[in-house]
């Protein structure tokens, strides 16, 4: 005599006991997981902790956002230098271990006005003396400044605008005191 199967608290039938539950069929190749990711499926990435930052060749640090505020003490454009971080828009970065530079992208320019033009050729007409006019010279400065600063992976760049010799000097004693915060 055999025993009807009963179902369990899932509504599924038992098997009697003493007989062994069917084989489970082999998955076909409808069933299989591609090989290669297709279009638009979503990259295995490896789980990162928000705490701590790994770059390849440097130790574990904690992240920038931890570190504590202080007073600013240089502006370079939209870098602001702290004791003990960096503030960028592109984020926040340690001073410790921070690489500075700056490239001088300005240009002067000399040439003569056109006011002394005229002036040389009315007082030529009159005296010789009308040439020393064509000794007058502007200077025009344009162009920036190119300040990056890095600290491993992370890059950010600014221009730092220059109207004059005086501008790009500061600029780059600026950068150049920023390099002396990051030792």
């Amino acid at each position: 005599m055999t025993q009807p199967p009963l179902p369990d608290e899932n509504g599924q039938q038992l098997e009697p006991f003493g007989q062994q539950p069917p084989v489970p069929q082999q998955p076909g190749p409808q069933d299989q997981l591609p090989m290669a990711p297709q279009y638009g499926a979503p990259q295995y990435q490896a789980p990162q902790n928000p705490q701590y930052q790994q770059v390849q060749g440097q130790p574990v640090q904690p992240p920038a956002q931890a570190l504590p505020a202080g007073p600013v003490l240089v502006t370079i454009g939209d870098i602001s230098v702290e004791q003990y971080r960096i503030v960028t828009p592109a984020g926040v970065l340690p001073t410790q271990g921070t690489n500075w530079s700056a490239m001088d992208m300005t240009r002067t320019e000399e040439k003569i006005p056109a006011y002394a033009i005229v002036l040389a050729i009315i007082f030529f007409l009159f005296c010789l003396l009308g040439l020393l006019f064509l000794l007058i010279k502007e200077r025009k400065t344009t162009g920036f400044v190119q300040v990056t600063v890095q600290h491993g992976a992370r890059t950010h760049n600014t221009h730092v605008a220059a109207a004059n010799p005086t501008q790009v000097a500061d600029t780059l004693a600026r950068v150049n005191y920023a390099r002396t915060l990051c030792v």
